[in-house]
Formats: structure tokens, sequence, C-alpha cells
């Protein structure tokens, strides 16, 4: 290969790129032997570009003006017996075969490009993460068998959407089962389409099932918290940790998932303003703005000198809300079948509004966003202290 110089100085200088592109063109050809069809896919492309052209399918080749058409072929390297090597020919003419995935494929090839997503994914947090998107794919194959993306029509996807109308009317399931089936498949063909350059058109926009509107669930009323829940050993059929997840939680309003990830670390006794630090430390906040400082008060308080290293049987686990939620179903503790541990979050956020805490402190406490731009750091915890301790149990 001509370095196209008469300077020794500067062949010298080009020599090292010109070989790389080379031997980068070598391994291409090499990958192009591949039995896997994205290597393969991958390898013509790379090849291409080492030889200085982008690598396009066949059909754009031949629009193309055709000077440009005999640069390409020109490029193409014969053999000794004069014929073209067939995979530089795949490369640089556009014939090289598209990779077909399946559907199961798409799956295992979601896994690898979603990886930046779970990185701060606890061990369990992953799990249901990716169950619900193995449930979608093996709900589609159930009903479509498990075709090559590329043979996918409209017809399969509206099939799916039918599969789960029926079992919604004769299971009596909700909209949101079928809901997130859909937004699941439809994610994982989505990305698979787009980070491997499939070129297809899978959309299920438009697919979902219309839901009821679900509302809000209902806070615990004060006079329930204290007469029910609060009531001398209403609370003793629970292990000692998820009784302290319930009374943390009264005067805290945090998530049972935060409570969860909760380590000793995150936990300050001392001093005369005792608090608890909710940080996204080896899992996954709601939002960005869930990490927060939430003064401990009366029964919350007491529930976390009890449990001072945090539910460390909830830390890389199932959290215990299934458990908390049947106990105070058959012990008569849900103040109406609509209550769950979650209500506890709303009544602390009534409570806060009854008193009139102002919108950005009340915010501050339930890791939600705020309307406008946020500006300094908020309230300190002893004027945290203050406001919650007025409606601490």
């Amino acid at each position: 290969m001509s370095l196209a110089t008469d300077s020794k100085r500067d062949a010298e200088a080009r020599a090292p790129a010109v070989w790389s592109e080379m031997v980068n063109g070598w391994e291409a050809k090499l990958r192009g032997n591949s039995e896997d069809a994205h290597q393969r896919f991958q390898a013509a492309r790379q090849f291409a570009r080492s030889k200085g052209f982008r690598y396009m399918p066949v059909s754009e080749v031949a629009t193309l003006p055709m000077e440009e058409v005999l640069r390409r072929i020109e490029a193409i390297t014969l053999n000794e017996q004069g014929k073209p090597d067939l995979l530089e020919a795949d490369a640089l003419l556009g014939t090289a075969s598209r990779p077909c995935l399946t559907v199961s494929g798409a799956l295992n090839e979601y896994w690898k490009l979603t990886e930046d997503e779970v990185i701060k994914k606890n061990d369990n947090q992953l799990r249901i993460w990716r169950n619900g998107r193995k449930k979608a794919i093996s709900n589609f194959i159930r009903v479509a068998g498990d075709l090559p993306l590329n043979e996918i029509t409209a017809d399969d996807l509206l099939d799916f959407r039918e599969w789960w109308w029926r079992r919604i009317k004769a299971e009596g399931l909700s909209a949101n089962s079928a809901n997130k089936d859909i937004a699941a498949l439809s994610k994982i063909f989505r990305i698979v389409n787009t980070k491997r350059r499939l070129g297809l058109t899978l959309s299920l926009s438009g697919m979902a099932l219309a839901e009821k509107d679900k509302g809000t669930r209902p806070p615990f009323s004060p006079q329930w918290i204290q007469n029910k829940l609060l009531a001398p050993s209403a609370l003793d059929g629970l292990n000692l940790e998820a009784r302290c997840v319930v009374l943390g939680m009264i005067n805290t309003g945090y998530r049972p998932s935060e409570a969860c990830g909760i380590k000793p670390e995150h936990i300050h006794l001392d001093g005369d303003f005792p608090y608890i630090e909710i940080i996204a430390d080896g899992r996954d906040l709601k939002t960005k703005h869930s990490e927060r400082v939430l003064p401990l008060t009366g029964v919350s308080l007491d529930a976390f000198k009890a449990c001072p290293n945090g539910f460390t049987r909830y830390l890389k686990g199932s959290g215990p809300s299934a458990l908390i939620n049947k106990f105070l179903r058959v012990n008569g503790l849900a103040e109406s079948s609509d209550h769950t541990l979650y209500s506890l979050r709303h009544s602390f956020e009534d409570r806060l509004l009854d008193v009139s805490v102002d919108e950005r402190i009340r915010r501050d406490l339930m890791g939600h966003a705020l309307n406008r731009e946020r500006y300094g750091k908020g309230a300190n915890i002893e004027h945290l202290h203050r406001i919650v301790g007025a409606i601490a149990f």
C-alpha cells in the first residue's frame, strides 16, 4: 500500500495509522466468517470503514453515482485467480445480510444493550426488572411463536392484544397487567431495533388497553393510627423488623422500598435531632428527588432504636409489603379494603397539609419534585424536627 510520499519522515509518521487500518480490516474479515449473524454484519460495517467507505445496503449502493459504485468495486481485493473476495464485496457493495433475531434472541440482546440502565439496581431490583420483561416475551411467544423479528406483522401484535383482552374478561384481570406486557415488549423491540440497526417497523403504539380510574390509595385517619395500629400489642404478630417498618413509616412517610435500603450508616440516633438518610446506596430510588433527610420522632424514633442497623432481612430480598398488607387485612387493621401499608405515606402527607406546612418542605419530606426550580438546601434538620414533631404519634 502506497504511503503517497517521497519523504522518509512522512512515511514513518503515516505508516502506523495505515498499518492499523489494514489490521482492523483483516480482523473484520475474520469476524465476517463468524456464524453469529450480528457479528458478521458488524464486521462488514467495520471493514467498509477500514477501507474508507460507509456501509450501505445494496439497495442504497445501487442509487449512488456510477463513479462511487466503481470506487467501491475497485477497492475489492482480487485473489490469485482474479476473483473478488466475497467478504469484501459483501461489505463494500452492501450485500451482507442484516442479522435476523428471533423474539427470544431479541431479549438476550436487550440484556446486553441495557446494562447501563441496571448498574445501580441491587439483586432483588434486578430480578424484578428482568422478570417483567421475561414475562412479556414469554407471553408473546405463547401467542405468536418465537418469530424472527423481521417476520412479525401488525396482525401478530394485534393478536397479542386480543389474547390479553380475552384473559382480562375471562379471569377478571386488570388492564394494567396487559399494558405492562405491551410496554415491556415495545421497549425491548425498540431498543434492539434501534441499537442493532435492524431497520424494522415494530410499533406497538396505540395498543394499550383502557384502564379504569385507579384513583389514589386512601390515607389512614389519625384516629385509626392512634386507636388501632398503635393499640397495645396490635402489631406483635409481625416480626420485629416488619413491625418497625410500619412504625418507622408513620412519622416519616418513606416508601416501603426506601425503608428496605436503609443501612446502619444512614441512621443517626445520637444528638438532639436524630434522623435517617434516604440514599441511592446499592439500589435504585424511584426518582432523583427521592434522596433526602427525614427526622425521627415519636414511634418512628422508637422503631429505629429497636432496629439501629436498619431492616437487614429485607435489604437484599423482597420487601415486607406483602407480609404486612396480609397481616393488616387478616387482623382487621386495614381501615378499608383499599387501605395498604402505603396508605401510611398518604396519611403522613395529609397530616402535614392539616398543619399548613410549606409546599417546599412537604415535597422535600415526601421526596417529590418541585413544580418550579429548586433553590437552596431547604430546611435544616432542627426545623424539620419541629415540623414533624408537631404531627407525630
